[in-house]
């Protein structure tokens, strides 16, 4: 099949109109956090357990676990009255119960420290902490101070923010 001329300008144009566009229209940045669950079900757990991201990242919550379903839910009380573990201005999510292999998206905007946990499982210590940004940015909100509606295997489960901005991301070597 022979293209025109017009074709290849439109094509090439279309290109170079694509590549000076500024890096954040190329690509948005997209983490994939998994939740998982051993065979028998005894142990659950987000994969990375934390997760330092720049503003205007976007998570994907897979659930990578055959036996059990999940929710990624944030900390606030909009969702069960819970005490706000995420920033002042930002929206609280609730993924709903995820199946094997369902995902859910959010993208997070506001700096500042985001909890996050299972509804299910949360009692297992089944949570998750992000760092949106850094503590030098003006917006920024650092961790909820402990509060007694957690309860201690979930308190027991969240990374410092320290150890998130040092490492990029934190994986607990028990649920490798």
């Amino acid at each position: 099949m022979m293209r025109g001329r017009r074709y290849f300008l439109v094509a090439g144009g279309s290109m170079i109109a694509t590549l000076g566009a500024p890096p954040a229209l190329h690509s948005a940045q997209v983490e994939t956090i998994e939740m998982r669950g051993t065979a028998r079900g005894e142990r659950v757990w987000f994969a990375p357990i934390g997760l330092a991201v720049t503003p205007g990242a976007t998570l994907r919550f897979v659930n990578r676990d055959p036996a059990n379903s999940h929710t990624a839910t944030s900390y606030h009380p909009d969702i069960f009255d819970r005490q706000r573990r995420i920033p002042e201005g930002a929206t609280a999510w609730d993924s709903g119960f995820l199946l094997p292999d369902d995902s859910f998206e959010v993208t997070l905007i506001v700096p500042g420290v985001y909890d996050y946990y299972c509804i299910p499982h949360e009692m297992a210590g089944m949570v998750g902490r992000i760092v949106v940004g850094q503590p030098s940015d003006p917006e920024w909100e650092g961790r909820a101070e402990d509060s007694d509606d957690l309860d201690p295997e979930a308190l027991a489960g969240f990374p410092s923010v320290e150890d998130i901005i040092a490492r990029g991301r934190i994986i607990r070597e028990e649920h490798q």
